[in-house]
């Protein structure tokens, strides 16, 4: 199955970014060495990121590089138990648009939350948010997503996961799979949409980034 990649100069148009810039961030650690994908293109050469994370960690430099240094920066964002202490309220949920206030008044009080919501809690949370605000999915598809990702995603051995929304016949399905995974579906199962863990916890630091730089 395809990752969604964006190449170099799309990236750069983009985002605004300069090449300058880019490769600055990459030699400070910012971006991941692995990310600089080198393909082969019918102009020869071209490199290419994971595209959805990518833009994520810009995002997220971006909005942090006014209260942290660029060596800061890459500690924090390189480093999960920073935001694996980081408790957010619901009230807090709302104010930074984490995830949308149907999908925290639905699913939010089930996780039983009392003194604020974890990182792992967040990061189901907003996989959920994600295809309800895209109107990839309905509430009932949503109900059996959110019980998938609560009973089952703390089974996995690590938390690199990839989730598979599928449809035959119009029944949906979840998969969850341990990540890199490769599926193949017969004729009659349209993908409908495909999550991977490192998307949504790229996308939720940047959301919390605020907690780390009060």
């Amino acid at each position: 199955m395809e990752e969604d990649l964006i190449s170099k100069k799309q990236l750069l148009e983009l985002t605004g970014i300069s090449y300058g810039q880019l490769y600055r961030w990459k030699r400070k650690q910012l971006i991941p060495e692995e990310w600089f994908i080198r393909k082969s293109t019918f102009t020869g050469q071209e490199t290419f990121f994971p595209k959805d994370m990518i833009l994520s960690r810009i995002d997220n430099i971006v909005n942090m590089k006014d209260g942290l240094s660029l060596d800061e920066m890459a500690d924090k964002l390189s480093d999960k138990a920073s935001f694996d202490r980081v408790s957010v309220s619901a009230a807090e949920i709302i104010e930074r648009n984490i995830v949308s206030s149907v999908t925290l008044g639905k699913f939010g009080e089930r996780l039983g939350v009392k003194n604020g919501y974890s990182f792992d809690q967040l990061t189901y949370l907003l996989a959920v948010d994600r295809l309800l605000s895209a109107g990839e999915m309905n509430m009932e598809e949503a109900e059996l997503l959110f019980r998938t990702l609560m009973n089952k995603a703390s089974n996995l051995e690590s938390e690199s996961w990839e989730l598979f929304f599928i449809r035959k016949m119009g029944v949906s399905s979840f998969i969850l799979a341990q990540a890199p995974a490769e599926l193949w579906f017969d004729e009659g199962v349209k993908l409908v949409s495909k999550i991977l863990s490192a998307d949504v916890i790229e996308q939720l630091k940047g959301k919390l980034a605020f907690k780390l730089v009060e």
